[in-house]
């Protein structure tokens, strides 16, 4: 079991951007501290539902503050982004932290931002696979050209070529040895045997560069993903019915792609569930914490959004939304928490988690939550 933190820099109301940035920052460092496994960030264009607008530059700042915790993008928004600039990001991460970057992809939804970055409603209807493809060609080659209908352009060399093996820190570092505060700070979780969430190749072998993972909403997107053997990333609004339809309909793309039943099974264990998680004495008071601020927020941020070419949307009722994650999710006591997760786990096969821990929109209830779920939900894991 790995569980990481989902942080959305998420703007309640009443908070200014600074502070909902702040907590983003002070939170994943204190998911280290309280031994998670990664910390994932969400960007967001022009609304109060996440103030960061590009999350491999927040990675960057949050792999500068930390040593040892995986740090990934959930998502990255490819629709928007050249893919060769974000693959150049992505290769500087990894090689510059030791390979504790994770790039999350995913093709984002019909709003304003396809006018204002100029791809256009067609970039987000038709060419994510295209965009996609090019990101890894740039991410596990040493030269890449573009002949697609959106990307045309001469070959050129990686640089930087994310297929070197990045630097690993020396073991004094690791340990924390070279903190001039003095503290020792110890992993809690081990690393799976099976690498830390990358493709494989069509041998079977993690590929090399940093790891990829694609949100996969739709089975379109499911098979955009086990066509390129690439893990998937389940949203919050996933229950467990959810998630194994998903995964069946990722066996179905997998095999009819020709890959192997061992291929797959190594592969599912790379996949990412995203979630809800508040720790508390009492469950009533959990959720009752997340009643308080959640419905406020989505109504506020998430009312905020634009269509790209105004059509209609539908929003989901704040608060019966709420209710549903609060049903789904790992939010109650302590053992409450761990038990879902090992449900979750049993019945579906994945293993690793993005819990979103700011639901209460808090400063320090936010820290709170993160200390309590590495010192008393992570233990009853194993």
């Amino acid at each position: 079991m790995r569980v990481g933190a989902f942080l959305l820099s998420a703007q309640f109301p009443g908070q200014t951007h600074s502070e909902a940035l702040d907590r983003t920052v002070r939170a994943a460092v204190e998911a280290e501290r309280a031994g998670l496994d990664s910390v994932w960030l969400a960007e967001h264009h022009f609304v109060p539902y996440g103030v960061c607008p590009n999350a491999a530059t927040l990675a960057a700042l949050l792999l500068g503050r930390t040593r040892r915790i995986g740090i990934g993008t959930a998502v990255s928004v490819l629709s928007t982004a050249h893919p060769v600039a974000l693959g150049e990001q992505a290769a500087l991460l990894h090689l510059t932290s030791g390979g504790r970057f994770t790039l999350g992809v995913g093709r984002g939804g019909p709003w304003i931002d396809l006018d204002v970055f100029g791809g256009g409603v067609d970039a987000f209807e038709q060419g994510f696979p295209e965009r996609l493809d090019l990101l890894l060609r740039w991410l596990r080659g040493s030269r890449v050209g573009g002949s697609g209908p959106q990307f045309s352009f001469p070959e050129v060399a990686v640089v930087p070529r994310a297929t070197e093996p990045p630097r690993r820190p020396d073991l004094g570092a690791w340990l924390g040895l070279d903190d001039r505060s003095g503290l020792l700070r110890f992993p809690r979780q081990r690393q799976d045997a099976d690498g830390p969430g990358e493709e494989l190749t069509a041998a079977g072998r993690p590929a090399a560069g940093p790891p990829v993972v694609v949100a996969c909403t739709s089975p379109g997107g499911v098979r955009n993903a086990a066509e390129r053997g690439l893990p998937m990333l389940l949203g919050m609004h996933s229950g467990d019915d959810d998630k194994l339809h998903m995964l069946e309909l990722y066996r179905s793309a997998w095999l009819a792609a020709g890959r192997g039943e061992e291929q797959l099974r190594r592969v599912t264990r790379q996949h990412v569930a995203a979630g809800v998680a508040q720790v508390d004495d009492r469950t009533s008071t959990a959720r009752a914490t997340l009643l308080r601020a959640m419905p406020g927020w989505f109504e506020y941020g998430l009312g905020a959004h634009r269509t790209v070419d105004g059509r209609e949307r539908k929003m989901r009722d704040p608060r019966e939304y709420t209710e549903l994650l609060c049903d789904l999710h790992a939010v109650g006591t302590p053992k409450q928490c761990a038990d879902r997760l090992l449900a979750t786990a049993e019945r579906t096969g994945i293993r690793r988690f993005a819990l979103l821990a700011e639901g209460s929109g808090d400063h320090g209830a936010t820290l709170h939550n993160i200390a309590r779920l590495g010192s008393e939900v992570l233990p009853q894991l194993s």
